[in-house]
């Protein structure tokens, strides 16, 4: 069996390279959840729920939820690590307290007063977590402000760059063009070498990037991860990261073909989408 070939410890070769060799996904070789205990698994699922619903709450209001709502008693660093793995901030301003990592460039937020008028002028990207009984595993998606509409997904069981650039292949498929600007947050997987090499290969497109700790930079993918999780995810209870590829795929194609939005004039993303750009004024330069 292939994954067998693959030796973690090896001082040549990582194992990104050991699996591009070998033709073998690397998010298939470790099983989800290694750093979290079944109940660390259990109190990351209702830390999701409680902030989807308490945005602004940090560690000590979402420790009073978990008491009061549970009947549990979690300590602020237990949280906070569990936060961290769960990729959940509270939504506030914050001093930006440290330098990001060697390669990693943070970009500035462009969109600020900017009045969004056609497909492909704005995409956003961001990454969310996926609980599931036994581990977790985290979904990256690429829309297009505009529209609505989910150009671009991926399910990973890490939070490595790898999966956002499936995820951006997908899109740039789907869109024929890059859009004039990506809008991203300051994760790493964002600000580093790789995604961001990615983007300068698009010349005239810009990047820019979320002030930090500020999910309402980025709102309309926010609600996406809203609706997915109390109409889907937390329906269901995906048991392995197949079964959430598979299921979120059939929900994200319902999402774009289906659901109509007010500030759309209830169009769906896809008629929305796909009927600016077959028009000579609404394709992106």
């Amino acid at each position: 069996m292939r994954k067998a070939l693959v030796e973690a410890s090896d001082p040549q070769l990582s194992v990104r390279r050991q699996c591009a060799l070998l033709g073998v996904n690397r998010n298939r070789l470790r099983p989800p959840g290694q750093k979290a205990t079944p109940t660390d698994l259990q109190i990351m699922r209702w830390l999701d729920e409680l902030h989807l619903r308490f945005p602004t709450f940090g560690t000590r209001g979402l420790r009073r939820l978990l008491k009061r709502e549970r009947g549990i008693r979690v300590g602020r660093t237990r949280i906070r690590r569990l936060m961290k793995l769960a990729r959940i901030a509270a939504v506030c301003p914050r001093p930006r307290t440290s330098a990001p990592g060697k390669g990693h460039r943070i970009y500035p937020y462009l969109l600020r007063g900017m009045v969004i008028t056609r497909p492909n002028q704005v995409w956003c990207a961001d990454i969310t977590y996926i609980p599931m009984p036994t581990g977790f595993c985290y979904l990256v998606a690429i829309m297009d402000w505009y529209s609505r509409k989910v150009l671009g997904w991926a399910v990973s069981t890490t939070l490595d760059t790898e999966f956002c650039l499936r995820a951006w292949g997908m899109a740039l498929s789907v869109a024929g063009c890059p859009p004039e600007i990506m809008n991203t947050d300051q994760g790493s997987q964002f600000t580093g070498t790789d995604w961001i090499e990615e983007m300068k290969q698009h010349k005239g497109m810009k990047i820019s990037m979320d002030g930090k700790g500020r999910w309402v930079d980025n709102v309309f993918i926010e609600r996406l991860w809203w609706s997915l999780k109390y109409e889907d995810v937390y329906l269901r209870s995906y048991e392995t990261p197949r079964e959430v590829e598979r299921g979120v795929g059939r929900w994200l194609g319902t999402y774009n073909a289906n659901r109509p939005h007010s500030a759309l004039e209830d169009g769906t993303p896809d008629e929305v989408y796909f009927t600016a750009t077959t028009e000579p004024a609404g394709v992106a330069a």
